[in-house]
């Protein structure tokens, strides 16, 4: 319920705080006085639409904060909480409008897109008016109505499933079937694929793993090279080692003919020869340890250049041709399998196709039972109403063709206003006095049902005479023994029978005559009479009309 509301600057509000209490209250005032600025000021803390009109003159901007103490499982709990924000304690709705038209919207002091706030607004308050009856306006509502009074809500919301259930089975079925479609235009395609990625079977790291053996071989190829070469040299015709050895002997054979003279040249050659004798077989061991075979250099540039020829044509790196490979498999087993996971999946379709066909008719049957239930309710209420010669009626449509999230039901609330005139939607047929009352008659029939735990009335007595005022009085009382209920009312009859008084007036600002600000007094029980009887005679209070508001309080609280 709506415990608090504070206005600071706007329009002809300058400070209000007011606190709300249970049961009924009543905003009374003289016209003009200012009590449309405060549903104003609430619809604008609710979301509703902002406007730099709003904001007092003279200053930058206004604000309006609504509290609200809502039950620990009210869904606007789970609203708030699901949108990342904190719900404990009290429901804090704050609205800044500044005068240049922009607005910022806080839930608990935190920052919220307006919609969000409109959202969580209208689980928390219902504002009803002889042009703004919205439970009335959008059809779906009155589903939402019958449901409720039926205590439907739950069956409603297992349809609601059952029908998700089916659409996602549709959904499945579709995109197989498209899939398999897809794969049989590609089927030819897929098997050569599948047999040539079989032949190359590719595997993780292959390329990486055949690229840098390659570079290793070329570079042993370079190198072996070398070391040929160089044995060639060494161990080939054009070896210096036969040379140098002849030499040696014929050194050695003349050494003696001049001692002294050739010794040392000829050891240094001796060493020179050993030397050389082991870099031949160095060279050799070298020339094996390079162990460089052409043929497999060869193998493994085939097999690389094979593996990115596949990779050009599939239009995927190396490193994806295994997981290819594995998808086209699959794709091919998928497409040998396809008809009968169609089938299997045609067949769970039909299944939750059947359920929701089978418990949209169960709720449709409920429904129409409750229908003639809900309309008989509102019937009983109207003669009070003055609405004695009208009809109040639930249409109800049935499709089970046209099934939806909703069920099989189109719920709209027809009425017939006068004998003889034709039946017809609610909204084009009353009047703007004669759809408050139904909605009135409607909301009592439904109690706490479907219902915001606040309901607001903006005069919606308004050009009605004293016995249908006192009965919108009475009814009003009643339906505030199950919701919170807020009534702007110029009839004394509603008023008398209100728990909570507020008058509403205008005059000077703070003992500044050129400035008007709007003022709202909670009313003590000994000043009501005063103010009920001003409703009652008009501008000249008469002892009469106290009187008369005396009987009305004595009846009416």
């Amino acid at each position: 319920m709506l415990v608090q509301l504070s206005i600071r600057d706007i329009v002809l509000i300058e400070r209000l705080d007011l606190a709300f209490e249970t049961g009924l209250s009543v905003l009374t005032g003289e016209t003009g006085a200012g009590k449309s600025i405060l549903l104003d000021s609430l619809s604008l803390a609710l979301g509703g639409r902002g406007d730099g009109g709003l904001v007092r003159h003279g200053e930058d901007k206004g604000q309006v904060t609504a509290v609200f103490d809502v039950p620990a499982d009210h869904a606007v709990r789970k609203l708030v909480r699901d949108n990342g924000f904190d719900d404990d304690g009290d429901l804090i709705f704050r609205r800044q409008q500044s005068a240049d038209g922009r607005t910022k919207a806080y839930i608990n002091d935190q920052p919220v897109s307006v919609q969000l706030m409109r959202q969580a607004g209208q689980m928390l308050v219902e504002i009803h008016g002889q042009h703004d009856d919205r439970a009335l306006v959008d059809t779906n509502a009155h589903r939402l109505l019958l449901d409720a009074f039926a205590g439907l809500s739950d069956e409603a919301v297992a349809v609601a499933g059952f029908y998700r259930s089916w659409k996602d089975a549709e959904r499945s079925l579709r995109k197989h079937r498209e899939k398999v479609e897809n794969a049989a235009r590609e089927a030819d395609y897929l098997r050569s694929s599948v047999e040539e990625l079989e032949v190359l079977a590719p595997k993780d790291g292959e390329e990486e793993e055949l690229a840098e053996r390659r570079a290793r071989m070329q570079k042993s190829e370079r190198i072996a090279g070398d070391i040929s070469e160089a044995s060639e040299f060494l161990n080939g015709n054009a070896s210096p080692v036969p040379h140098i050895a002849s030499l040696v002997r014929r050194l050695e054979r003349k050494s003696h003919e001049a001692p002294g003279l050739l010794e040392e040249t000829v050891a240094l050659l001796d060493a020179a020869l050993d030397q050389l004798s082991n870099a031949q077989m160095e060279v050799e061991a070298a020339l094996r340890r390079t162990e460089f075979d052409p043929r497999e250099l060869e193998r493994v540039e085939e097999r690389l250049f094979s593996l990115r020829a596949a990779s050009r044509k599939y239009s995927v790196p190396v490193t994806d041709l295994p997981a290819l490979a594995v998808k086209m498999i699959a794709d091919l087993a998928e497409l040998d399998a396809g008809e009968e996971r169609l089938a299997q999946l045609d067949k769970l379709l039909g299944e939750a196709k059947q359920v929701f066909d089978t418990a949209a008719r169960a709720l449709s049957d409920k429904r129409r039972h409750a229908a003639e239930a809900l309309a008989a309710a509102v019937m009983a209420e109207l003669p009070a109403l003055k609405l004695e010669r009208a009809r109040f009626m639930v249409e109800i449509t049935t499709d089970p063709e046209e099934g939806t999230a909703e069920g099989i039901d189109v719920v709209e609330f027809h009425v017939q206003t006068n004998p003889g005139t034709r039946p017809g939607p609610i909204m084009k047929v009353a009047s703007g006095g004669e759809l408050s009352r139904f909605l009135l008659a409607l909301k009592v029939a439904l109690a706490d049902r479907g219902s915001a735990p606040t309901l607001v009335f903006d005069e919606i007595d308004t050009g009605v005479g004293g016995a249908v005022a006192d009965a919108i009085g009475q009814r009003l009382k009643r339906l505030s023994a199950r919701v919170q209920v807020l009534s702007v009312t110029h009839a004394p009859q509603v008023a008398a029978r209100a728990a909570t008084h507020f008058l509403i007036s205008k005059g000077p600002a703070g003992g500044n005559s050129d400035k008007i600000a709007t003022r709202v007094a909670t009313m003590a029980p000994s000043d009501r009479t005063e103010e009920i009887a001003r409703m009652l005679a008009g501008a000249s209070v008469t002892d009469e009309a106290r009187a008369a508001a005396k009987r009305l309080l004595s009846g009416g609280g």
